[in-house]
């Protein structure tokens, strides 16, 4: 649960000319409020009970949960959630204008105050509706009110539009509920368009002015200082516009979240019988045809994803905290943007957006169907009107994927002075172009033009697919292409259950919900530091020469507002204790004063002997402190060294029957088959070690012609050679106890991996630690987000998005690897790389399995192995091997593109001849001093 401080629920301190609010509601999840609460059908139905508000009542229990739409020949849960709670009201209250406010409830709720219907039933979940109840109340007194939700409502249009989706459906009053008392003449909302010039306009709208005359209103900075004169203007039928003009204001960015607030009075003569504070920011948005998005008349590019309102245990119901985690870790992401799907979220979220800086696009609800129009009119008032003042929104959208009613397109308008373009994600419309899920050569083509582009959904990330897998590749197209604007990845959080009715069992309901970049509970997978990496503002490079250069891809920062800080790092052994790495010097350095959108160079001075050290690192912080990135070079070739071979002095010694050539020395026992040439059994110290049966071919032919073995040099040498792609393989036995594979084969054509593997059985592997990049496994497509580090991981089946949600996962392909130890039940096992260019499998994933899940037909390009369809195209193929080192390894598909679909990156391997490695083996405990 995401906690946050306890906020009571008695009417807040107000003077008599200003707003007050008590909450007859929790402010959110953490502090929820018991009211009593009754279910008419389904799981905990037919009783009096008490339920938390706000909540999703299937989320705590009661009626039946349900994800999206109902399979065919079945309806959708239709239970009624009956409501109970009693409140007092202030006296003082008594000659103000009094309003039940409901921030949102699913879906067509219906009140009573003391027995007396506070008004008209109101359909639609997501938006702010209020009922005066002026004259409904006691003062002073205990007053009950009664709330009626229906689950589905009773508009079709509106159950198209909101319930018939792909995502959970939930019931109840899952935002706060509250009174809000107001002066009888009173400013009921303002409406404000800032320009990053400094022009200022507002319009305001009063409400029960009888004998007010004038508006009066005042601009202040964020540190409370008044900016400019006071302004005013008359009252017209209850309206007045009012404008001014501000020198320089500091200018709202998603990069510089400026505010400032504006005091509005409403006044006769020299009374003020309403006051109100209303928050906003100076800057301008553009929508330049065949170009791109400007703010504040630069280009900007935006670095999205989708984000549901959503928590494991309590569905749509959300908190100010769970707002602040969620954009907190979006901008640890690097994220600048974020897409409000498919509905527009609570109000702290935007309120969050506003001051930590994210550019939102506002979203009308329509999945796939669209309201009727009278209905959207409606909702686009309500929505509009609450929202219109964040800075941080740039667009509306109106609906999803065909869910919207042209007839309201310029509804929006009406509300909003800025006139703030309006979408269709994933259509073109008005010069805009917002394809969902385009493969990489649609998005080379439609980044030209003429309409500008950027995806509203793209790369996927079901399971450990899209996300950053293949995003390098997208966005080098995507940051630069002529009319583009970047893209919003879907999507932000797996959307998985954790259900009471069904003992807490977590459900991402097969295929269709686990589509996050973190879990359920924000746990980061892979794809969030492959992202991280992808869209740092600022890149730091090393060329060959060691030279350091620095990209500034920020729009509106210069560089010597960030941090720069270099370490010098030392890597510990396998055969110690700890990981990760030793801080030999650190400096933070002068910041090159790079300007946006250019490059330079960043000299590190560093110390004159750097022979210690394994690693450099250069750590870039933002200017509020956040780490951006930290890149991880090796220094020099030390960094490469593998474990000390120490110099043994076991003999050596070997036998040959009809089956195989077995060779000893000390306590270690290699057997080798002659039918084979292949490694079929170790045995150290009396036990058999797991390891075996290899090298093999991943791919190709291997027939043994030859083999032979002696002893040379001091070590015992066994030679195979063969026909077909594997030409030659020797081992060379160390009486250290090391042992030195070296091999070599041909190949030629396009696979999705190559390589030499062993058996290595699962139920042997305990744990593993290895020098490389890490934490997490990689694909073809995804190399980035990990860093050069000594890394460890304890075995785990976690089937990314569906089970366990253990990270990082255990089994997949690692890059960089220089040595790793693998910790098994017959002992340790380390191995060696010469070249750390190779990848190293260590067991097959799994992959989820579902004959019934969604399998498009460009799967077919590709074999379809188990478990393949439930993945839809978010699986690789895999060595059928337990312990492979590879030349080439599989890229990964996002739900609805294959890899060779997403880009270079995703292509298979094209292999081109020769190819040769050198692997090192020791079984058993290193002797001391083999770090």
């Amino acid at each position: 649960m995401v906690a946050i401080g306890s906020v009571g629920c008695a009417a807040s301190s107000k003077a008599d000319n200003e707003t007050a609010r008590q909450y007859l509601s929790g402010k959110g999840i953490d502090d929820a409020v018991q009211w009593d609460f009754f279910c008419t059908a389904g799981h905990r139905s037919g009783e009096w009970a008490t339920i938390p508000v706000p909540s999703c009542w299937d989320a705590k229990g009661f009626g039946t949960l349900a994800y999206g739409r109902p399979p065919r020949g079945e309806t959708a849960p239709n239970e009624q959630g009956k409501y109970r709670h009693k409140f007092n009201v202030p006296p003082k209250w008594k000659d103000r204008a009094l309003m039940l406010v409901f921030e949102g409830s699913m879906t067509d709720t219906q009140a009573w105050v003391n027995g007396q219907s506070a008004g008209p039933v109101h359909q639609g979940s997501f938006y702010r509706f209020k009922y005066d109840i002026s004259k409904l109340v006691k003062y002073g007194e205990e007053n009950l009110l009664e709330v009626t939700v229906d689950k589905e409502s009773a508009n079709a249009s509106i159950n198209g539009a909101e319930r018939r989706a792909d995502y959970w459906n939930f019931g109840g009053i899952f935002r706060p509920v509250y009174l809000e008392a107001r002066p009888s003449q009173h400013v009921d909302r303002v409406a404000i368009d800032a320009r990053a010039d400094g022009q200022f306009s507002m319009d305001v709208y009063a409400t029960g002015t009888a004998d007010a005359d004038i508006v009066e209103a005042q601009i202040i900075d964020s540190t409370g200082k008044p900016v400019g004169e006071r302004f005013s203007q008359k009252l017209w039928n209850g309206q007045a516009k009012l404008s001014t003009t501000v020198a320089s204001p500091q200018q709202w960015t998603a990069e510089t979240p400026q505010l400032y607030h504006v005091a509005v009075s409403l006044v006769r003569g020299q009374q003020t019988l309403h006051r109100l504070q209303q928050r906003f920011g100076f800057r301008t948005i553009e929508l330049r045809a065949g170009d791109g998005v400007y703010v504040n008349g630069q280009r900007v590019i935006l670095k999205g994803t989708n984000r549901h309102t959503f928590w494991p245990t309590e569905g749509r119901a959300s908190s100010e905290a769970m707002s602040r985690l969620d954009i907190a870790l979006m901008k640890e992401m690097n994220n600048n943007s974020v897409r409000m799907s498919h509905y527009p979220p609570d109000e702290h979220f935007l309120d969050l957006c506003d001051e930590m800086g994210l550019y939102v696009l506002d979203e009308l609800a329509g999945w796939s169907k669209s309201y009727d129009t009278p209905t959207g009119q409606r909702l686009i008032e309500q929505m509009v009107t609450r929202d219109v003042n964040h800075p941080s929104i740039l667009f509306w959208d109106n609906g999803n994927e065909n869910g919207w009613n042209t007839a309201i397109d310029d509804d929006f308008a009406k509300w909003d002075p800025q006139n703030r373009k309006v979408l269709h994600p994933w259509a073109k419309f008005r010069g805009t172009d917002t394809k969902h899920y385009p493969p990489y050569d649609m998005v080379v083509e439609r980044s030209k033009g003429p309409d500008v582009f950027f995806p509203t959904e793209f790369q996927h990330a079901l399971f450990d697919g899209g996300g950053g897998v293949s995003l390098q590749d997208y966005w080098n197209v995507l940051r630069t292409g002529k009319a583009s604007a970047g893209g919003f990845i879907w999507a932000f959080v797996d959307e998985t259950m954790k259900r009471p009715d069904q003992n807490g069992k977590m459900d991402g309901a097969g295929n269709q919900a686990p589509d996050g970049i973190v879990g359920p509970y924000r746990e980061k997978e892979a794809s969030f530091y492959a992202v991280k990496e992808i869209w740092s503002p600022i890149v730091v490079t090393r060329d060959s020469a060691g030279e350091i250069s620095v990209e500034n891809r920020y729009d509106f920062t210069n560089t010597d507002q960030c941090t720069f800080t270099w370490q010098l790092r030392k890597f510990s052994g396998p055969i110690e204790a700890k990981t990760g790495f030793t801080v030999l010097a650190e400096k933070q350095i002068a910041a090159p004063a790079i300007a946006p959108h250019a490059s330079g160079a960043l000299k590190l001075d560093l110390p004159s002997d750097t022979r210690d050290a394994d690693a450099l690192a250069v750590r870039v912080n933002d200017p509020n402190g956040l780490e951006l990135w930290t890149w991880v070079w090796p220094i020099t070739s030390g960094t490469n060294k593998r474990p000390e071979q120490l110099v043994g002095t076991a003999p050596i010694a070997a036998r040959e029957d009809a089956d195989a050539i077995t060779v000893t020395t000390g306590d270690l026992s290699l057997a080798f088959s002659k039918q084979t040439g292949y490694l079929s059994s170790v045995k150290t110290a009396g036990k058999t070690m797991s390891l075996g049966n290899g090298p093999r071919l991943a791919v190709g032919e291997a027939k043994i012609s030859g083999i032979e073995h002696g002893a040379r040099d001091g070590a015992y040498l066994v030679n195979v050679s063969y026909t077909g792609n594997m030409q030659s393989v020797q081992w060379r036995i160390h009486a250290s106890g090391w042992v030195e594979l070296s091999y070599a084969y041909n190949l030629i054509g396009k696979y999705d991996f190559f390589g030499v593997g062993f058996d290595l059985p699962e139920q042997s592997i305990k744990s593993m630690k290895w020098l490389g990049s890490g934490p997490f496994r990689v694909w073809k497509n995804r190399l980035e987000g990990g860093a050069l580090g000594v890394w460890e991981n304890t075995y785990n089946n976690t089937m990314s998005g569906y089970n366990q949600w253990v990270y990082p996962e255990f089994k997949g392909f690692y890059a960089g690897v220089r040595w790793m130890r693998l910790e098994t039940t017959d002992g340790p096992i380390t191995v060696a790389l010469d070249d750390p260019s190779l990848y190293v499998q260590v067991l097959r994933p799994e992959f989820p399995d579902n004959p019934k899940a969604f399998s498009p037909t460009t799967a077919a390009t590709r074999p379809v192995s188990a478990g393949s369809r439930l993945s839809a195209n978010a699986w690789a193929l895999f060595p059928d091997a337990g312990f492979s080192i590879l030349h080439g390894i599989a890229p990964m598909g996002t739900k609805f593109n294959i890899g060779q679909q997403l880009g270079p990156q995703g292509q298979q391997n094209v292999a081109n001849g020769e190819y040769r490695g050198t692997v090192r083996f020791f079984f058993g405990e290193l002797p001391g001093g083999g770090r």
